[in-house]
């Protein structure tokens, strides 16, 4: 017999989809799921290669999502069939086989049960990521080029589509900044737990003294603007400048004008991208940005109102987040949530996962007990 109490675990199975599938709107989801399918087969989909990026991928995020929800029934009732099997044949590979199936069924469960965490207004959104070098010198532009690559093999890693719109590079190496879009659902929702300030401690290897730096990257996460969004640049504030664009190059993208920069002149926001091969492509891009960071100022100033009739206003859990050690020992710990791991190597080529649920987790309770 296995030493896995197994109909308790199968028990505690049930409850949870039994919660999760009171907070989700598996009708709500179908119908939109058909929706979305029917937008697919739309003949004139392709005219507007965007959209229908959008569309197609939203599709296959809610498919996958109402497939989850629609066989976890029956995934813990086959095995429930196959620790029946193992008991009755005494069987250890069989035995073995329903570990395994309860590891996933437990892994399926809790990104189901995190999803049903993200109830913010924008939490459905995909979400535009812009990471700057802080304080620190060379290191900090390395540090954010690394963590650029660890959200960006994060997305991969989970078959969501990326889209870089602004790179701007050290002269010696790393980034000063960067700024891309993460298709996903509930891409801004899981990502924005990420907002803040991020450390790292090490080594430094432009230091030929071989001496410990301590360097910051700023993460900034933002809900991509929606049609429904309505905000409305007047022309009259808004400034555009053209160049050419820097960095590595290829094709024309260093050779003409492309490269867009957008000053939205009553809040001073500046939004560059130079990534597309067109200016047309570039302003376009710049501008959904620019609209992503107007609205999140809007919100901001509409939750700042809120806050002020709150005795605990101000609350600033956002800024000093996440610590990265190297040396001289091998740590990454989240500084709001306690959640740590010994293993940087893998955080940093995309294994965030558990920091993101540990921050969702936590982000509720804030929420519960503000």
């Amino acid at each position: 017999m296995a030493a896995t109490d197994f109909p308790a675990e199968i028990a505690d199975l049930r409850n949870t989809l039994e919660g999760v599938l009171v907070v989700v709107d598996v009708p709500a989801l179908r119908s939109r799921t058909e929706e979305l399918s029917a937008q697919a087969s739309a003949p004139d989909l392709w005219d507007d290669p965007e959209v229908a990026a959008g569309v197609t991928s939203q599709l296959s995020a809610a498919q996958a999502e109402l497939d989850r929800l629609e066989k976890m029934g029956s995934r813990i009732d086959d095995l429930e069939v196959l620790v029946e099997l193992a008991g009755d044949e005494a069987d250890a590979d069989t035995w073995v086989e329903a570990e395994k199936e309860l590891v996933s069924l437990r892994n399926t469960l809790n990104q189901l049960e995190i999803r049903t965490l993200l109830t913010g207004e924008y939490d459905p959104r995909d979400a535009v990521v812009t990471i700057r070098a802080g304080a620190g010198g060379i290191d900090a532009a390395d540090f954010a080029e690394m963590l650029m690559r660890m959200y960006l093999r994060w997305a991969e890693r989970r078959g969501y589509p990326t889209q870089v719109y602004d790179t701007s590079y050290s002269e010696e190496a790393g980034i000063k900044s960067a700024t891309f879009k993460v298709t996903a659902p509930y891409g801004y929702g899981t990502l924005s737990i990420e907002q803040g300030t991020h450390r790292l401690v090490r080594i430094s290897p432009f230091d030929n003294q071989g001496r410990r730096q301590t360097s910051f990257a700023e993460v900034e996460v933002l809900p991509v603007v929606a049609e429904t969004d309505h905000i409305e640049i007047p022309e009259k504030d808004l400034r555009v400048d053209v160049y050419r664009s820097s960095g590595p190059g290829g094709q024309s993208v260093n050779t003409t004008d492309s490269a867009v920069r957008l000053t939205h002149i009553p809040s001073g926001t500046v939004v560059t991208c130079q990534n597309e091969k067109s200016q047309l492509q570039n302003k376009e891009a710049a501008m959904r940005v620019l609209q992503a960071k107007l609205l999140e100022l809007e919100r901001r100033r509409r939750q700042a109102e809120l806050d002020s009739l709150k005795s605990d206003a101000g609350s600033s859990w956002g800024n000093q987040m996440r610590s990265y050690v190297l040396h001289p020992y091998q740590m990454v710990k989240d500084l709001r949530t306690e959640h740590e791991t010994n293993n940087p190597d893998a955080v940093f080529d995309g294994d965030i996962e558990s920091f993101l649920d540990a921050g969702i987790r936590w982000r509720r309770q804030q929420d519960v007990h503000a």
